[in-house]
Formats: C-alpha cells, structure tokens, sequence
C-alpha cells in the first residue's frame, strides 16, 4: 500500500484534477492512500474569509462567493450534466459556511479559523474522488476527521497517535480490500468534541505521513509542480539544482529551518518505520524526483532556505543584569503563551534576540507583555537567510548590499538575519 499526496497547486483548475487522474492510473495494481490539499490558492482566500467575518474587516458574504463561484466553475468543466450529485453535494457544504458566518463569533479566533479553512479539503476532495469515480477509477471518499484525532491545540492540531493508530488500522484496511483507492484530506483531524482541527499551515505532508505509519505502508509520495526537492525556492533563486537523495537527518533540518517543500513534522513518523519518502512532478509522473530515505548521505551542494517579513526582537533586563535561567523561562513562556515561533535566537550576558516571522497581531500583544519586565527594542522588514553545507564564497555571494544584524555559524549550517543596505542607510 502507497500514499500519495496532491497539494493545491496539483488540483488548482479542472485541467490538473484530470492530470490527477491520469497520474493515478499508472497504479492500476496498487492500493492507493490519496491525500488532497485544498484546490489552489482556496485556503488563503478561506483565511481571509475567516478574518473577514471575526474582524469585520471585509465583506464575507462576497468572499464566499468568490470561493464558491471557483469551485463551481471547475465541476461544471469536469461534469457535464448538472444533475451530477457533486454540485448538491457542494451546495450543502457552502450552506455549513454560510451558517458559520451569518452569526457573530462564540470561540476565539483560532477555533474559528479551523471550521472555516478546514472546508478547503472537504470540498477539494468531494470533488476529485467524485472526478476519479465519473471516469472509472473507482475510489472512496473518507473523512480523516473520522481517523485523526487531535487535542483542542486549533490552528496546530497536537495528533493523539495511540486514538489515531487504532481508528485507522480498524477503518481503513477493510475498506481497502473492497476498493483500491481511498481519497481523503491532508491539513485536518477532529476532537473529542466532534469539532474540526487544523495541523498547521501545510499540514497536508504531516497527514500523508501519520497514515503511512498507522498502516505500515510501502512509501509516501508527494506530488508537486517542481521535479523534486530543489536546493533553493525558484522564487528566489535563478538557478536551483535537484536534489536526487537526502537522509531523513538532511531533510528534517531543512524543514525546520523553513524550507517549504515539506512540512516540517512529515520526517519523523516516516523515519520511525523507515518508510522512504518520495518528491516527484505531477507534471512528468515517469522521473526520478527526490527520494528521503534512511542513510549517511550528505549533500554535496549548499541548500538556501530565505524567509523575507522577518522581526528581530532584542530583550534585555531593565536593571543591567545577566540574563539567567529564570529570564529565559519567563520569555520562552510568553513566547509559547502568544505563539509565536522562533526562527533563530542569540544569547549574550545582558540581551537575548529573537528572529521569527512577522504578525503584527501576535508580535504586538507578546512585546507588551515582554516590557512589563524587560527592555525591549524590535527591527522589521528583516530577511533571514539560512545555508546548509555552506561555503565562504556562497556566503559572500548571499551578503553583497547587505547589513547583517546576527549571524550563527554551526559546523554545517549558517544563518543570517539582514537588511539591505539601502533600508540600513
């Protein structure tokens, strides 16, 4: 058994869920877990939904339309008649938004976010396993909510694996043995309560992976529009190499370090059963790709990881004095308290400095509170850029025109927080 994993960009239009199709039947003899993303660009425009209808920011009502008006378009491109039962089938789960937002919000923000955004997958999944029926490749449609379980962590869903284990190793190989395709959503998992989770943005690799370990499956596959791993994001860099193999070890300190070609948590429940992982373009489905596997392979080309919208924030004690063990316990306690990540940090006898991304919501509140004990000072606009196996020359190249602000060197790895020179003057 396989799972494979299709990302938004892979199901964006009614042109790429046929190609979906086409990839899936090169597999004719396998027993196929399919993960679906949400189709295109739709969780951004559900995060603007949500805030649309918590902040009143917008108009919700209109931005719903617009989603809606999206997914119609490409059913009524892939089915012909509109008696087909996908079209009732959306309606319905339109109807369950549109009943979210006509009320004013009863939970926080984070709660609100997670039965909004979640319906991404729901919809993009109705749709392509109804697609993948309609020409002949027989499948069934299943909630992971039913499967997943998680704590009430919303936006960051913390998985109950033990619950988890059972529930999938009950449902799924049962129903596997009945039909050889299983389509399912990728980013979502439910609660006790019946309420929907989300695993974190780009969750849809973690989902893949955690029903790979629960049935002890043969390989994970994520399918995407660049040929494999690459060692830079081609929306930074001109000139990026494939990757043809990386270690478990490799791969895991790239993600944490934000490289967004796999989610961070994918790594460990696919290394704890050796299961390799594979990278591969739903474009050209016959290449090689990327494969991340176990092994003492290192890279023999520096990898670029570059996060723009970064803030550097400097704390010290109001006093002069050292910052000890009880300051760092207070300030990695509001740190988790605001949910806030950190990206890079520096420790010096009297300041502490903190790189991570930049949301003015979060970032304000977590400083207001940070300066009712310490001194606090902040730069914006900051990039940070990371190098795996580096070299000086590499570093020289990435630094031109720039001020750099904190630097760390690790034996493999380097990082930079910096500003170009121009901002700095």
């Amino acid at each position: 058994m396989q799972v494979f994993k299709f990302g938004g960009a892979s199901v964006k239009d009614a042109e790429n869920v046929k190609n979906v199709a086409e990839v899936l039947r090169q597999f004719p003899l396998s027993k196929l877990c399919v993960v679906v993303s949400a189709m295109g660009k739709t969780t951004n425009n559900l995060e603007r939904l949500t805030k649309a209808y918590f902040y009143k920011s917008e108009d919700a009502e209109a931005i719903l339309e617009e989603i809606k008006t999206y997914h119609f378009n490409i059913c009524h491109e892939l089915f012909p008649s509109p008696a087909h039962h996908i079209f009732t089938e959306l309606e319905n789960s339109f109807v369950e938004i549109h009943w979210i937002i006509e009320d004013d919000p009863t939970q926080g923000f984070d709660f609100e976010y997670d039965q909004i955004v979640s319906m991404g997958e729901l919809l993009s999944t109705k749709i392509v396993s109804a697609y993948l029926n309609e020409v002949g490749i027989k499948n069934k449609w299943v909630d992971v909510r039913s499967l997943i379980q998680t704590d009430n962590t919303y936006r960051e869903g913390k998985v109950d694996f033990p619950l988890t284990e059972t529930l999938i190793t009950k449902d799924v190989p049962p129903l596997l043995k009945s039909v050889d395709i299983m389509v399912t959503q990728g980013f979502i998992g439910g609660t006790s309560e019946n309420f929907t989770t989300t695993l974190g943005r780009e969750g849809s690799d973690y989902t893949a992976s955690i029903l790979a370990y629960c049935l002890n499956a043969e390989s994970v596959t994520i399918w995407k529009d660049v040929p494999g791993v690459l060692n830079a994001d081609p929306k930074w860099f001109a000139r990026t190499k494939k990757i043809d193999e990386l270690s478990y070890h490799d791969a895991i300190e790239l993600t944490y370090y934000g490289a967004t070609v796999i989610h961070p948590k994918t790594i460990k429940p696919l290394q704890n059963k050796n299961i390799p992982l594979y990278v591969k373009s739903f474009l050209e489905p016959k290449s090689e790709g990327t494969i991340i596997r176990d092994g003492e392979k290192r890279l023999n080309i520096p990898s670029y990881i570059f996060k723009v919208d970064q803030v550097l924030i400097s704390i010290q004690p109001k006093d002069f004095s050292f910052i000890a063990e009880d300051n760092l316990s207070d300030i990695f306690e509001l740190f988790s308290k605001h949910g806030i990540k950190i990206n890079l940090m520096q420790l010096s006898a009297i300041s502490f400095s903190v790189c991570c991304d930049s949301d003015p919501d979060k970032i304000k509140c977590l400083v207001e509170e940070l300066q009712q004990q310490f001194k606090v000072l902040y730069n914006s606009g900051l990039e940070l850029m990371t190098v795996r196996y580096y070299t000086q020359e590499t570093i020289d190249s990435l630094t031109s025109n720039k001020v750099i602000l904190v630097e760390q060197r690790s034996r493999f790895t380097v990082q930079m927080v910096m500003k170009s020179e121009a901002q700095a003057g």
